[in-house]
Parts: structure tokens; sequence; C-alpha cells
């Protein structure tokens, strides 16, 4: 599970990192909508340019995890979501500001209990049910992995109430700067993963200082990206050591 879910998040990585270096060049600069679908649609179709950027997310992944917990992996995702962050803060104000936010807002927290019936109400549990298992990485074990590294003075359902508070927040957060700026820029709200390559670089477009904070963004989207890599390959580095008796190192690098 760990392995597959790997082929997904080192792809999807590739693309934030690709966005990041695309960003600092200015190739979303003047762009209008069509361009921008156009710029993600080059990408995603072009497979070496992905296989590029999916290789070097794994290698960042792998040397984190191979300079150990405290040295690599706490002091990076500290300072990765900290400053993701901040940005997304800056982000939701922004949104929110746009014309047409309004009916963005609505649209997102304003619940509709005529379309959940439509599509079935266990359909819509278990739809929730799924990416609460995702978001929360109960699924492939990552929660477990780490809930094992714990000291024995901190309690498990403490620390789950609180991951489980600040994942939902940031979930919130993302959403009120997605669908207004979709609104906005008359983006269709069901174009699926592709909604922050072409919605946000839009908004970013019409900031005072957008390339700065677009580049920014995609930074740190990258680190959020690289934070679940490697909690994924902390659970596969982890279980190797312990299976095969292999130090941190040599399991990262065959694990590579």
């Amino acid at each position: 599970g760990n392995y597959l879910l790997m082929m997904f998040y080192t792809t999807i990585g590739g693309w934030m990192l690709a966005y990041f270096v695309k960003m600092v060049k200015g190739d979303f600069v003047g762009a209008d909508t069509k361009q921008v679908e156009a710029i993600f649609g080059e990408l995603t179709s072009n497979r070496n340019e992905m296989l590029f950027w999916m290789i070097l997310i794994s290698v960042l992944g792998l040397i984190v995890c191979s300079m150990g917990l405290q040295n690599g992996v706490e002091k990076m995702t500290k300072f990765m979501m900290s400053s993701l962050f901040v940005i997304m803060l800056i982000l939701v104000v922004r949104a929110t500001t746009l014309d047409g936010a309004v009916d963005g807002l609505k649209f997102y927290l304003l619940p509709d209990f005529g379309k959940m019936a439509e599509n079935g109400f266990k359909e819509a549990v278990f739809a929730a049910m799924g990416q609460s298992f995702f978001t929360l990485s109960v699924g492939m074990g990552s929660m477990m992995i780490f809930g094992s590294y714990i000291g024995k003075e901190r309690a498990l359902v403490g620390e789950g109430i609180q991951i489980t508070l600040l994942d939902t927040f940031v979930a919130i957060m993302s959403g009120v700067i997605i669908f207004p700026a979709c609104m906005s820029y008359n983006i269709p709200t069901d174009s699926g993963p592709s909604l922050i390559f072409v919605t946000l670089p839009k908004v970013f477009e019409h900031m005072s200082g957008g390339r700065f904070w677009g580049a920014m963004f995609f930074l740190f989207m990258t680190f959020a990206a690289l934070s679940t890599v490697i909690a994924v390959l902390e659970n596969i580095i982890a279980c190797n050591m312990e299976a095969f008796g292999w130090n941190r190192k040599k399991a990262g690098v065959i694990n590579l």
C-alpha cells in the first residue's frame, strides 16, 4: 500500500516542484485561463518531464529520511508546514476579496441536501470517510509509525484530536481559497486535482507581487507533498530496518 501510494504522491509532488520553477520563470505572466490550462496539460502529457520531477522528489524525500527522525524528518516538516500555513492565510484574504467570491463561498459552505439525496446519502458518507482516512494517513499506517515514536508522557488521544482539528482547519482554508477563485475566473469546480494548478495561477496573477507569492506558495506546497512522501517513506524504511536489520541509510538507498 505504501509503495502504491508513493506512485501517486511523488507524481503530484513533482507537479508542485515544476510549478514552482514555472512561477519563478514567469510562465504565467499575462496568461489567460485557457493558456494556464494549456500549461498544465503540457506538463501532464510530457512523460519525460514528469519523470524528472518525480525522481527528484523521491531523492529529496529519501535524503531527509536518511538524516534521521529529529535532524531530518522533524526539523524539515516543522519548517515546511509553518511556512505553508502563513502563505495560505494570505491567500484566504486575497481569495475572499475577489469579485464573485461570495458565490464561491456559498457553493462551498452552504450544504445542498438535495444533491446529497440525488447521489445517495450512503455515497456521501462513504466519500467523506474515504477522504478522512486518506488525509489523516490512517489507511497506510503513517500515523501508526509516528505514533510508535511518541514518548510515554504524551497521550495519543490528545495528539489525535490536535492532528484532526489542524488537518480539518487547513482543508477548510484550502476550499476558501479555491472555490471563490473558481467563481471569479469561471473555472469549473469539478475539475478535480487540476483545480489548484489552473485556479491559483490566475489568483496570483491578479495579486500585488503575485509572481513572488505564487512561487512561494508552490514551493511550500512542494514541501507539503514532500512531508507526505517523507511520512510514507519513513513507514517503508522503518519496516525494512526491523524486518531485515538494515541501517537507515541502506534502507533509503535500496528503496530509492
